[in-house]
Formats: C-alpha cells, sequence, structure tokens
C-alpha cells in the first residue's frame, strides 16, 4: 500500500510540476513557385495552384508523456510593391499583371495575413501526439491562384513578382495547449488561448510567373459593295469597306489581302457570266497605295492596343472597257502576320 501511495504522490506531482523547457515549435518548410504559364489578355481567367509545407515539433522534458494541440494561421504575404488584393506582376515595360491568391479551391475567399480584418489568413490545426517527443509533424494547404480576365491591355512578355515572406508577410503564427496524457484541446485562436504567448515565424519568399504572347483575331470584314455601275465604266467608281482586328497590347501586326479568286497576274476582277471586271484595292484615300500580301512592301501595319481596331479598304473600279450588264463578284483573303 505505501508502495501505490508513492505513486500516486509522484504522478500528482508530475501533473502539477511545469514541463521544464518544453516547446512546440512550427514552421513553413517550404512552398512551390505559383506558375500561371500562358495568360491570353482577351480570354478567360487562367487558374494555378501551389503547395505551401509546414511542420511542427514538441520538445521538452518527460515529452514522451505529453501531446501539443496546435492552432495555426498560414499567412501569404503581399507582393514586392505592397499589394494584397490584388496582387500584382510586372514586365519589363512596367505593365502590371493583376492576379489573386485563394484560401478555397471555388476562389471565393482572397488569401491574407494576421491582424487584415478584410483578407484573412488560413487557420489549420496540427497535433503532436504521445511518444512524439522530438519529432516533426508535417503537413501542407493548398495557394489556389487565378489571373483575372479582362486585363485586355497586357503586352507580349514575361511577368514576374514575388510573394513576401517574413514576419508581417508570409509566416506562420500558432498558439498551442501542451496536455499530459494529451488530454486537452486546441486553443481558440493562432493568437491566443495557449499554454504560452503565441509566437510567429517567417515563411520564406515565393516567386510567381505568367507570361503572355502577341496574338490576333480577325473579325468578320464587311463587303464592299460597289453598288449598280453603269455598263460603260467611263469614270472610277470608288466605295470603301471595313476590316476589324484585336491585337495584343504593343504587338506588331501586318494584315494582307491576296489578289482574289478571280485575279489575272497581280489584276483583281470580278467575275460574272464567264466575263471580268477589274477593280483595285488600297490602303490609302487618294488609292495610291495598293493593297496586298507582301510583307513590309505593300500590306497594312500596325501596333495592337488590345481593343478591336478599324481599317478601312478603299476600293475602285477603274475606267476600262464596257462591261454587259449583270451581276459581278470575287472572294478576296485577309490574313493577319504578327
Amino acid at each position: 500500500m505505501k508502495w501505490i501511495a508513492l505513486c500516486l504522490l509522484a504522478f500528482a506531482a508530475l501533473v502539477a510540476a511545469p514541463r521544464a523547457e518544453a516547446t512546440t515549435t512550427c514552421g513553413i518548410t517550404s512552398i512551390t513557385n505559383l506558375a500561371f504559364g500562358a495568360v491570353d489578355p482577351t480570354g478567360t481567367a487562367v487558374d494555378t495552384t501551389a503547395t505551401i509545407n509546414y511542420s511542427c515539433t514538441y520538445s521538452g522534458f518527460l515529452g514522451i508523456l505529453y501531446g501539443s494541440y496546435i492552432t495555426m494561421c498560414v499567412s501569404l504575404g503581399q507582393d514586392a510593391l505592397g499589394n494584397l488584393a490584388p496582387r500584382t506582376l510586372v514586365d519589363p515595360l512596367t505593365d502590371l499583371m493583376q492576379y489573386n491568391v485563394y484560401k478555397d479551391a471555388n476562389r471565393t475567399a482572397i488569401w491574407g495575413v494576421v491582424n487584415n480584418v478584410t483578407y484573412s489568413p488560413l487557420t489549420v490545426t496540427a497535433f503532436v501526439p504521445l511518444l512524439n517527443n522530438g519529432s516533426a509533424v508535417t503537413g501542407s494547404v493548398t495557394a489556389y491562384g487565378r489571373v483575372t480576365a479582362g486585363q485586355s491591355t497586357l503586352s507580349p512578355g514575361s511577368y514576374t513578382g514575388t510573394i513576401v515572406g517574413g514576419t508581417a508577410g508570409t509566416a506562420v503564427t500558432y498558439s498551442y495547449s501542451e496536455a499530459l496524457l494529451a488530454l486537452g484541446t486546441y486553443p481558440t485562436s493562432c493568437t491566443a488561448g495557449g499554454t504560452v504567448a503565441a509566437a510567429t515565424v517567417a515563411g520564406p519568399s515565393t516567386s510567381v510567373t505568367a507570361s503572355v504572347a502577341a496574338k490576333c483575331t480577325l473579325a468578320t470584314a464587311t463587303d464592299l459593295n460597289f453598288g449598280s455601275v453603269p455598263g460603260l465604266l467611263r469614270s472610277n467608281t470608288d466605295q470603301t469597306s471595313l476590316v476589324r482586328a484585336t491585337c495584343t497590347n504593343r504587338a506588331a501586326y501586318q494584315i494582307g489581302l491576296d489578289n482574289g479568286q478571280n485575279a489575272s497576274g497581280s489584276v483583281r476582277r470580278m467575275a460574272g457570266g464567264g466575263r471580268f471586271v477589274t477593280y483595285e484595292l488600297y490602303r490609302d484615300t487618294q488609292r495610291t497605295l495598293r493593297w496586298g500580301t507582301a510583307l513590309n512592301t505593300d500590306t497594312m501595319t500596325g501596333t495592337g492596343s488590345g481593343a478591336e481596331q478599324t481599317l478601312t479598304v478603299y476600293g475602285r473600279v477603274p475606267i476600262q472597257a464596257a462591261a454587259v450588264a449583270g451581276t459581278y463578284s470575287d472572294i478576296v483573303t485577309i490574313t493577319v502576320t504578327y
């Protein structure tokens, strides 16, 4: 009986005694880069993910008899310009590409930092069980990135950025409760309710990348309709049509018009009933600059703005031999080179 009493007294003393130099430490071990890849400024949003790995370790006197309940806040820092929502990437021309990082796969909750009332960090829990004194308990969380759509003024090139680490940026803030025989509960938050005062451990910076390629799209061109022309063709008949193109901001482009389906050599012709009426297409109102397909020679050149641009085709049916009454037409192919 005396031996049992001594054991009970020793157990009671153990319960009452503080853990000498007992401590729980947590931190971010690594973060993968957030790589968006190719972004189309006139297209849809582009998504990617990154993985944040963390670990926690409990160590202390008689630590094998204790468990540690940990509540962590994983903060994801601002970009290098101090922006949080949206964060930004920059190209060599100082164009800014906006993106956000979210805590959820649906990309509705922007990932922030501790003490930011609008954009909070991600809260996770970890448990170091009995018999794990000095051993690391590891885990990971996913960051969901998105480059938002509607950034039509982005220029071609490579975009880079950084999510800043440090105690005010990417970091882990945690509170923990040590419990004998692991009979405990998690702290109410990452900043309060633990055995000791909460701690913040700085995390690493993270690289973010994206790219934009030059791109042009052509909308449907309007018909060039010369209307009803007297068959004697004793004077020039002029009309215009429109070509609409949308090209990436700052992207150089050239638009060419071929000679049509009925050309004789380089002479454009409209056909009807086995007969022909010649015509020509020009790049200028004076109708002196022929519009063809030879790059850097007779194409229309321009620079994209990210918005639709309208180009005018100046057509002319020149003076020529009388034509038989009828309907004459041709089809011209438009090409864009960028």
